[in-house]
């Protein structure tokens, strides 16, 4: 099969200015595609299109609030399409988490939770689909392990992960006839700022270090995997052992799965 070739090509990434959005520009650059960065750090923005710029890389930045404003989406969507004609990739990266018992979590974080990692990727696929039809484009969403099995003390995560699938997968049957790609990716963890910045119940900042299941890939060899995948047009990638060892247990034995996940990760309820 014949790989997708990215050079010449439009790539919008949400999430962009720090971690793996900012991984995923980079390496999307190298491809030999033009970038369209977003994201609700200014400052971080401006830092990657000044890297992207001094490498020779046509780029656009546009500051999007994705937690709470649906027309930041369409007016950072309309104004990509207006710079370089057309979209070819969407890259639904933003994301938030919470660590926290749901019995001490408040409802609002669970929807702040929500709005960005659910809606958000809603809001800015509604935008650039007609887009991504016309040229045939692709989808890839950065979902997690979390989004096909359960985590503890992550419900609201958890939540807006599996309604990634659930919305993403059935898209994909009604735009792949039209020759638009959807891929979902489900890494376990990854050294990004989004633990650091994970809520506790009560909407502040946890407090308490997060505890994890193997090694943190970095976020240059994910990008880098991702990218691979995207050429190949995957519908799945389970990018690390940890990843593909949850999707064949929470399948084939769910319970112990259950069992073996709380064990790793009980710390996280206290």
């Amino acid at each position: 099969m014949a790989l997708r070739d990215f050079r010449g090509k439009v790539v919008v990434v949400t999430g962009a200015a720090g971690g793996l959005g900012r991984a995923l520009c980079l390496r999307f650059a190298a491809a030999g595609s033009s970038i369209v960065a977003l994201d609700r750090d200014a400052s971080g923005l401006a830092g990657l299109l000044a890297d992207l710029q001094a490498g020779g890389i046509t780029a656009l930045a546009e500051v999007c609030d994705l937690l709470s404003r649906e027309e930041d989406c369409r007016r950072a969507i309309a104004g990509a399409i207006q710079t370089f004609g057309g979209i070819d990739v969407l890259v639904n990266n933003a994301g938030i988490t919470h660590r926290s018992a749901f019995a001490r979590t408040e409802p609002d974080v669970i929807r702040r939770v929500m709005a960005v990692n659910f809606f958000g990727a809603l809001h800015c696929t509604h935008a650039v689909l007609p887009a991504l039809v016309a040229r045939r484009g692709m989808i890839i969403v950065i979902s997690s392990v979390a989004g096909f099995a359960p985590l503890i003390a992550r419900t609201g995560y958890a939540a807006s992960k599996h309604a990634l699938h659930g919305f993403f997968e059935s898209l994909r049957t009604e735009v792949e006839p039209l020759g638009l790609k959807v891929m979902l990716v489900c890494p376990s963890f990854i050294e990004t700022g989004i633990e650091k910045n994970a809520l506790a119940g009560d909407g502040d900042l946890a407090r308490h270090p997060q505890s994890i299941v193997g090694t943190r890939a970095t976020p240059d060899a994910m990008a880098s995997k991702i990218h691979a995948a995207a050429a190949r047009e995957r519908r799945l990638l389970l990018p690390d052992a940890v990843s593909r060892s949850s999707w064949w247990l929470s399948r084939l034995a769910p319970i112990f799965y259950e069992r073996l996940m709380t064990r790793k990760l009980g710390r996280e309820m206290d």
